[in-house]
């Protein structure tokens, strides 16, 4: 091993030593304005094709189950295969890997709209979740690979600017076309979009590979962290349909466990593992990857009860429910390039303190919200939530990519993301599950406290079903107006009672998360010498 090579491999900062780039080519904004574009497209169908689920089953005369299916086959493949595809970008360039991952993006997105049945829907919707799992490390890689160090945070924020920006524009856009189109237009709009992607990055991006990146691939460590990704991710999707204590989530939860110890003990053996275990000695990479589990788990495992809050107690449309969540993605949309500009000035410890503490205090006041809750007050809280969140979303970030050594930049963008994933799948299981428990505690008592007529044993549990929704079944036909009411104020009451409870367990989280941001620090790895292709 040359000292040049050596001393990039233990992170010691080198100025970039490729020639100087004139034109579009390798362009750092114009690369930036390239990859956005491309993760546009995931971000966008993260939200989009919740919307459009009712009118795919409807459509297709497919069940509730199904439609998990069409949710949950894509989170899975997203989750299962986030870190591999990052060595995949690692190993082959990152330049490729996402030019793939639009290219399939966009064809299998195409399929599914042409797709006549449920069961071609889930399988496309499986290779979709395969091609977007290529695109978001190797967009980081390449960021990672094409800024130099002082400008990198200003450029992940501009990212999750976009992010921001296409999750909020999902549920407006898909009840838009939804509503004036049909269900297949949700999905046939990343085809124009990935064709103009497509164009953008053969004509702008440039392939970086560090001198010393991988030259094999860890078929053991893949097939064993792919083993233990989908038996943790299974677990925690279904641990609500069969409870945690079930023998199948038990099962699931210790091959898991099991898997993930035998892939360690192989990561230490192995000449050039999947995920190099020497990353985690960095106590600022590891700080950022527990902050990004505990951050998704409050915020996606929270957030998903506001939907049902406003559509089913407040009775909004899809679309309207999107317009009264805008303040908390348009703060994240601006908040995030400020962001990144606050970071790269004082570092992403003080920032990345404050923003949690923010998202906390955000959590525990819609902790508070009440069946009469007015749009001004939600909207403070969501401002405030996004407020919190973007300094996170950036700085966690950056402190992962940025404190892994430029030939991983792939793997922890995949790290990152899978991060997120499972952070976010375990809080939606968990509060979940939380949640239903106090609905179910609190509902026949309320019912009794307002004077209500007992329920038959069958009528209860489907009354118990609907609640933790927030929905409020008709009242049988002949019911007094005053009854009914009553009736529908001790279901949303109950709801009501569950996400307060939910909301501050997300709050506590969030406090958690604020004492293991004081171990993160800025990324200690400049660009290095790379090879330009």
């Amino acid at each position: 091993m040359t000292s040049k090579t050596a001393s990039a491999s233990v992170g010691t900062p080198e100025p970039d030593t490729a020639p100087s780039r004139a034109g579009l080519r390798g362009h750092p904004w114009l690369t930036l304005i390239a990859v956005a574009l491309g993760v546009m497209m995931v971000a966008l169908d993260g939200t989009i094709v919740a919307v459009a689920n009712p009118a795919i089953l409807d459509d297709l005369d497919a069940s509730f189950a199904d439609g998990q299916w069409i949710t949950n086959g894509y989170l899975l493949a997203l989750a299962v295969s986030l870190i591999t595809a990052g060595r995949l970008g690692d190993r082959f360039g990152h330049r490729q890997t996402f030019l793939i991952g639009i290219v399939g993006f966009a064809a299998t997105s195409g399929a599914i709209g042409l797709s006549e049945g449920v069961a071609m829907v889930v399988a496309f919707r499986v290779l979709q979740g395969l091609f977007g799992a290529l695109l978001m490390p190797a967009a980081l890689g390449l960021l990672r690979a094409t800024f130099p160090a002082e400008k990198l945070n200003m450029a992940i924020g501009i990212w999750g600017a976009v992010i921001g920006a296409s999750t909020a524009a999902g549920p407006i856009a898909g009840g838009l076309l939804v509503e004036h189109v049909n269900w297949e237009s949700v999905f046939f709009v990343n085809v124009p979009v990935g064709l103009l992607a497509v164009a953008l990055c053969l004509a702008i991006l440039v392939d970086h590979r560090a001198e010393n990146a991988p030259r094999s691939f860890d078929v053991p460590g893949i097939v064993l962290l792919s083993g233990a990704m989908f038996c943790l991710v299974w677990a925690i999707i279904k641990a609500p349909e069969w409870g945690w204590g079930d023998t199948g989530t038990l099962l699931f939860l210790a091959v898991a466990v099991a898997a993930f110890v035998a892939f360690v003990v192989w990561e230490g053996r192995t000449g050039e593992p999947l995920l190099p275990l020497s990353m985690f000695r960095s106590v600022p990479l590891s700080a950022g990857t527990v902050l990004m589990v505990l951050m998704a788990f409050g915020f996606m495992g929270s957030i998903f009860f506001v939907t049902f809050y406003l559509q089913n107690v407040h009775g909004m449309s899809p679309v309207d429910s999107g317009l009264h969540l805008l303040p908390l993605t348009a703060m994240m949309i601006v908040a995030s390039p400020l962001a990144g500009a606050l970071i790269t000035k004082v570092g992403p410890r003080l920032p990345l303190v404050g923003a949690m503490v923010v998202t906390a205090v955000a959590m525990f006041g819609l902790s508070t919200l009440e069946q009469d809750t007015g749009t001004a007050e939600m909207s403070l809280w969501f401002a405030i939530l996004g407020l919190g969140l973007a300094p996170v979303m950036v700085g966690a970030t950056e402190v992962i990519v940025g404190n892994a050594p430029l030939e991983h930049a792939g793997v922890a963008g995949g790290l990152q993301q899978a991060a997120m994933q499972v952070g976010g799948s375990l809080g939606t299981a968990v509060l979940g599950a939380v949640m239903v428990s106090r609905v179910h505690e609190t509902l026949p008592g309320k019912w009794s406290d307002a004077q209500l007529p007992p329920l038959p044993p069958e009528q209860e549990a489907g009354l118990l079903e609907a609640a933790e929704l927030g929905i409020a079944p008709p009242a049988p036909a002949g019911t007094p107006e005053p009854l009914a009411e009553a009736m529908r104020t001790v279901v949303h009451d109950s709801f009501l009672s569950g996400m307060s409870l939910a909301f501050t367990l997300a709050g506590i989280v969030a406090v958690l998360a604020a004492g293991v941001a004081l171990f993160t620090r800025g990324g200690q790895h400049g660009t290095g010498p790379s090879v330009h292709i």
